[in-house]
């Protein structure tokens, strides 16, 4: 499976109903929203209200990612802005096992993401619950961030555990993509890529996620 879920992260905001349409009319299939509190990562982005505005024009489903700490009290908040699938760190949930329950029992789709240091073997004991796996190849906080190469060993053993498991949860990834990475990422068994800058920096947006889905 070949996805992409253009990050919003990226996108100019002066003129973020335009870059917003712009994925309605391409081949992406998410559009990847990326939440921060300033507290577990260093950076704000944007929160509630602007998922809102962009659920009003997306045709495209919104992959809400909350880069926040207690994120178990915001759940329902993002659930009612339009939010697809909501994923969270591992990192930040104490009990793990009960937010997920708490996204899924709201009909939409959940996710755990990983950052880079942490392995995926953490992720046995839950695999089979989660829709997704979002694995962070650049430390979380900032756009624009080098690939880190140890990500391919992670898509690989993250997606070996899930076959184990016979298990339909889908990987993705985010940072640091670009055309080479992307065709190593899906060789390695990822599903979705998440392309920040490489999207929205790119003289043609549109045909660079269709590339991207090429390769």
């Amino acid at each position: 499976m070949k996805l992409i879920a253009p990050s919003l992260l990226a996108a100019n905001f002066n003129k973020l109903g335009d870059e917003v349409e712009m994925i309605n009319r391409s081949e992406a299939d998410f559009v990847h929203c990326d939440v921060m509190d300033g507290v577990f990562v260093p950076n704000i982005s944007f929160g509630i209200p602007i998922i809102q505005a962009v659920n009003q024009i997306s045709t495209k489903p919104l992959d809400v990612h909350l880069m926040i700490v207690n994120p178990d009290k915001y759940i329902h908040d993002f659930y009612n802005a339009g939010a697809a699938v909501i994923t969270v760190h591992y990192e930040a949930c104490t009990h793990l096992h009960r937010v997920i329950q708490q996204i899924k029992n709201l009909g939409i789709k959940a996710s755990v993401c990983l950052n880079p240091h942490t392995p995926v073997a953490l992720l046995e004991d839950i695999i089979s619950e989660l829709d997704m796996v979002l694995l962070m190849s650049v430390n979380p906080g900032f756009g624009g961030q080098l690939f880190i190469e140890n990500t391919y060993q992670k898509v690989t053993a993250l997606k070996e555990m899930i076959l184990r498991r016979n298990s339909k949860t889908l990987i993705e990834v985010d940072g640091g993509v670009n055309f080479e990475v992307g065709e190593k990422l899906y060789e390695s068994g990822a599903d979705i890529l998440v392309a920040g800058s490489f999207v929205f920096n790119a003289d043609s947006p549109i045909e660079t996620i269709a590339a991207l889905k090429r390769l």
